[in-house]
């Protein structure tokens, strides 16, 4: 049996009708620039986070950027200047720690909650009270579809005039206690690269918000900066999300709620099936969790050997991630760090994703669990 991490051809198939009829509206039209699909994705998505406003950019680390930019130019500035400081996770994609550089601002990394891997709200606090003088935001992450714990971070944000802007490009329909990922900080980020749970046939992003000001400006940004194009006010972008993403976006947003409680439905199988072992450990199924990753900890230095033996039985996996972005050479003499940062380094050597698929048959749901139990068998 081959079960991969993603089966986008399934998935394609699944909702092909749709799909194929999107695409064909658009090669009546010929409207690829800004096209009614854009306009009509983004309202779209703005009922569904329950938000005034959804701007389409062309992926999901250019909506950080431009979410962060944005908020400096609403505060007067262009920039944010190196010694002002961002607060986020360590252990992430490296888009979420390069945007705060590329709006200008220096990155804080602060440890993150072995529980859920997202950032630590003790964490947060306990660096605002000691050296906070400089942090003007920050940016958690809700890693592997998983929410953040956004009550505190409100909080914590409100107590100390900060801004959030919420990096969901990973958990897209996710929730914190009924409201939508996205719409509880200053602006979301989105990404819906190929992999995500809203994924397009190609780059695309979008940002999300409630402020009109920060809205315009953004949209701004993503036109090279202006208006007019031809009389720019902004260092911008090339930035917009292209009519063919966003007609395939619309055809495939029908089914995300869907896709969303099938992932979760796995899951819980997994953590049924899985528990009792005790060299692994299990997500907890957390309420508005869309398992964006099912990813278990294999601890006692046996992730490479569990990967190797998965490999060798045609179930694929991966590592999300392996090294955390304090320790990347971009990171070295750009950031701060909020140390020590134990539970992220300790979490980059144990984390192991394992496909959750929507599509998934039972029969490979079955597959995966028994192989994964097999080898503890043997390995135990």
């Amino acid at each position: 049996m081959n079960i991969p991490m993603l089966d986008l051809r399934s998935e394609y198939l699944y909702m092909k009708n749709d799909i194929d009829t999107a695409i064909a509206k658009c090669l009546e039209h010929q409207s690829w620039i800004l096209g009614p699909e854009v306009k009509e994705f983004e309202k779209k998505c703005a009922e569904f986070f329950g938000v005034k406003h959804c701007i389409g950019c062309s992926s999901g680390t250019d909506a950080l950027v431009i979410a962060l930019r944005a908020i400096a130019i609403s505060s007067g500035k262009e920039f944010f200047s190196r010694d002002e400081e961002i607060l986020t996770t360590p252990f992430t994609f490296t888009a979420t720690g390069d945007a705060i550089l590329r709006s200008g601002a220096t990155p804080v990394f602060i440890d993150i909650n072995p529980v859920d891997f997202n950032i630590s709200i003790d964490g947060i606090d306990k660096y605002l009270k000691a050296d906070g003088k400089k942090v003007k935001g920050i940016l958690p992450v809700h890693l592997y579809g998983t929410p953040c714990n956004m009550d505190d971070i409100y909080e914590i944000a409100s107590k100390y005039n900060i801004f959030i802007v919420e990096d969901v490009a990973q958990a897209f329909g996710a929730c914190w206690k009924n409201k939508k990922l996205g719409a509880i900080g200053h602006a979301g980020a989105f990404s819906f690269f190929p992999s995500k749970n809203l994924g397009g046939f190609g780059d695309g992003g979008m940002i999300s918000t409630n402020n009109d000001t920060f809205a315009e400006i953004a949209t701004i940004l993503t036109k090279h900066g202006g208006k007019d194009k031809y009389n720019v006010d902004y260092i911008g972008y090339n930035s917009r999300l292209d009519t063919l993403q966003a007609a395939i976006l619309l055809a495939k947003i029908k089914y995300i709620d869907q896709f969303n409680n099938k992932r979760i439905g796995i899951a819980k199988k997994y953590n049924s099936e899985l528990q009792g072992i005790e060299e692994i450990e299990l997500p907890e199924i957390i309420d508005g969790s869309v398992f964006h990753q099912y990813t278990i900890r294999a601890k006692n230095n046996k992730r490479t050997a569990l990967q190797g033996f998965l490999k060798e039985k045609g179930i694929a996996s991966m590592v999300y991630y392996p090294l955390c972005l304090h320790q990347m050479k971009l990171f070295q003499e750009r950031a701060k760090i909020h140390s020590p940062l134990t539970e992220a380094e300790k979490a980059s050597k144990e984390v192991l994703s394992i496909p959750v698929e929507p599509l998934m048959t039972e029969q490979q749901q079955n597959y995966v669990i028994s192989e994964i139990k097999e080898f503890f068998r043997l390995n135990g």
